[in-house]
């Protein structure tokens, strides 16, 4: 059925998008790449968080949410190795900082990956799964159809209003970096201010001690 009222939508939409809205580990991720390497990288970053979040709200409608948050040990398993993902990124935009032949331009071969690392480290975030999990079921409602559905129907409608949100970011970044282009001591700084990034969310995901 899916027919909700007004009052459902204003509250939910409303919702969805004031977390959009606030700084995350998602937004740094995206923006420091759209710092570091202009629109194109952003973007590219933005679509990675975003696959990866549907791959969140998938499990939630699943149930394997549901297990991650029962099970502490699936919980610290899922933590740790987005720790050390994260740190092991951290190393790799050090060095290349310290390369002095690096530059701004991504390749195609170096969006794909950063496709890829946004796709993991949102996944390998248990934070990110119990969000869902928390907060998509407050607007399920009993008579509007399968559970599931409704699950995944608000779960992709979070994503949606991200586009509403991070996209003029990205095109605010990128302004930023073209005006400061091509100088090989900027290109230092934000190797290592993405680096630094990294392991800011990497200390905060280090942080989360329970699944509670």
């Amino acid at each position: 059925m899916l027919i909700y009222d007004s009052a459902h939508w204003l509250a939910f939409l409303t919702a969805a998008f004031l977390l959009n809205l606030s700084p995350g580990p998602d937004m740094a991720f995206i923006m420091g790449h759209t710092l570091k390497s202009g629109r194109t990288a952003g973007i590219i970053a933005m679509l990675g968080i975003w696959s990866g979040a549907l791959c969140h709200v998938l499990l939630a409608v699943l149930g394997v949410s549901a297990i991650l948050a029962a099970s502490a040990a699936a919980f610290q398993l899922v933590k740790w190795l987005g720790v050390f993902y994260l740190l092991w990124l951290a190393i790799k935009a050090i060095r290349a900082g310290a390369d002095p032949q690096q530059d701004l331009q991504v390749s195609k071969h170096s969006l794909a990956t950063i496709y890829r690392h946004g796709i993991l480290v949102n996944l390998l975030n248990p934070k990110v799964a119990l969000f869902f999990l928390a907060f998509l079921p407050q607007f399920i409602e009993p008579t509007q159809g399968p559970y599931a559905l409704q699950m995944a129907v608000h779960g992709f409608l979070v994503i949606i209003t991200a586009a509403f949100v991070e996209p003029p970011l990205i095109f605010m970044g990128d302004q930023l970096t073209k005006k400061l282009k091509g100088q090989q001591k900027l290109n230092n700084i934000l190797n290592h201010s993405l680096a630094a990034i990294y392991i800011m969310l990497c200390l905060r995901l280090a942080l989360s001690n329970t699944s509670k």
